[in-house]
């Protein structure tokens, strides 16, 4: 039976719009990293060269290779980004946000039984048939999130700080506190399709107990 995320994975993927504790597991990423403005080109290429190793991947594992340790046919996952300021912005952060000053780790998850291996046979293939520079730069990882708040934002990305908030209030309240201001979002609405108070967010954030 085809994996579907949507589906199966509603915890991680279709939060409610009100914050809520969960631990994440161990989770494998095809990544590409980056800085500054995500309203620029060089965003919009990073998340161009994500798409094709990931679909390339799921199609060769379907016709060509499947590996030993199970496989089972599935929906290629959301694009998903982690967010931070540069060290410069953080020693002078006051509040404001300065998009140029973002850095950021874009991403799309792959099923478990997908290994860095066959990752980078696929590399190979997608550099020869679709090239590109920011090729060289993709990378497979695993990345744990953990214990984390999350919940569903609804509408412009520029309001998420109103969510953040809801959100840090929230983790006050259950004695806990954000780790850092790095989150991840996980982007379930394609933008250029959908108006923007209709888009879906995941936010998330890493937790700690709070620190008296």
């Amino acid at each position: 039976m085809k994996h579907e995320w949507r589906k199966s994975e509603k915890v991680l993927y279709l939060p409610k719009t009100k914050p809520e504790i969960i631990n994440v597991s161990a989770q494998k990423f095809i990544t590409i990293s980056g800085e500054g403005n995500p309203d620029s080109s060089y965003f919009a290429d990073c998340i161009s060269v994500l798409y094709p190793i990931s679909y390339t991947i799921k199609m060769n594992l379907k016709k060509m290779e499947q590996p030993s340790g199970g496989y089972n046919d599935y929906t290629v996952y959301p694009l998903e980004g982690i967010w931070d300021l540069n060290k410069e912005a953080k020693k002078h952060y006051d509040g404001t946000l300065n998009k140029d000053d973002l850095v950021f780790k874009l991403m799309i998850r792959q099923p478990n039984f997908v290994t860095e291996d066959f990752f980078n046979k696929m590399l190979i293939l997608i550099k020869k048939k679709k090239p590109h520079p920011l090729n060289e730069q993709l990378q497979f990882e695993t990345i744990t999130d953990g214990t984390c708040i999350q919940m569903m934002h609804l509408g412009h990305y520029d309001n998420e700080p109103k969510s953040f908030e809801f959100m840090e209030q929230f983790a006050t309240s259950q004695g806990v506190e954000r780790l850092s201001k790095a989150h991840r979002e996980i982007y379930l609405s394609d933008f250029r399709k959908v108006d923007s108070e209709k888009l879906k967010t995941v936010l998330r954030f890493q937790i700690q107990p709070k620190i008296l």
